[in-house]
């Protein structure tokens, strides 16, 4: 196997962050997106979406987003699980997972991308070019704001977004907190119970992967 990460990219340090959590080393080249390598050959090739992660199985597949690559490695090493272990968390990280990707991680994604000049020809991650919608920043900052809000709220009543276990779920809640502070987005006051679960998450070993 082989993993094509960007240390300084959000989405990358997710896959990161699990494979740590279940042990797994592998093989990692860097993409630097910062000069733009994504759209260049022979990454262009492995992944025509141009975007990372990726993860080139052995028989020649090629995973390219985060939620197949957790599939993948929560088949071949189911412990730690980090998908879930009965129905209901199974069907939570899922559900969690969903949401900060959609209203968390894309409102930060929006308020960057639509008003940064590195990003004026590629307001939408991949190869196809998409002007840029300025309207779009303060909507992005207001989703993010209250996905915020949000896992607040989840997280007075439990310990972790899918239960009392850590999982993917958390996983990209806490590369999405950290992911605000690109664009400089005021953690609201009062937000307690996500202050104590970052400090909770924050404290794993695999955070720093």
């Amino acid at each position: 196997m082989k993993f094509y990460d960007y240390n300084a990219a959000p989405s990358p340090r997710r896959a990161r962050i699990l494979m740590a959590e279940k042990g797994v080393a592998v093989e990692t080249e860097q993409v630097d997106l910062g000069t733009r390598a994504q759209f260049e050959e022979p990454y262009r090739t492995i992944n025509p979406r141009c975007t990372v992660p990726a993860l080139a199985l052995d028989d020649g597949t090629v995973l390219c987003d985060n939620a197949s690559i957790a599939r993948y490695f929560e088949e071949i090493y189911p412990d730690p699980p980090t998908l879930g272990r009965t129905p209901v968390e199974k069907a939570l990280v899922a559900e969690w997972t969903a949401r900060v990707e959609g209203e968390g991680l894309m409102g930060v994604a929006e308020a960057l991308r639509n008003r940064s000049e590195f990003f004026k020809d590629s307001s939408v991650t991949g190869p196809n070019r998409y002007a840029q919608v300025p309207e779009l920043v303060e909507r992005g900052r207001a989703r993010a704001s209250a996905c915020l809000q949000d896992l607040d709220a989840r997280l007075g009543e439990a310990a972790y977004l899918a239960g009392d276990a850590f999982s993917a779920a958390d996983i990209a809640a806490y590369v999405f907190v950290d992911f605000t502070a690109w664009i400089k987005l005021p953690m609201p006051e009062g937000l307690e119970n996500l202050a104590r679960w970052r400090e909770a998450v924050g404290a794993r070993p695999s955070i720093q992967a």
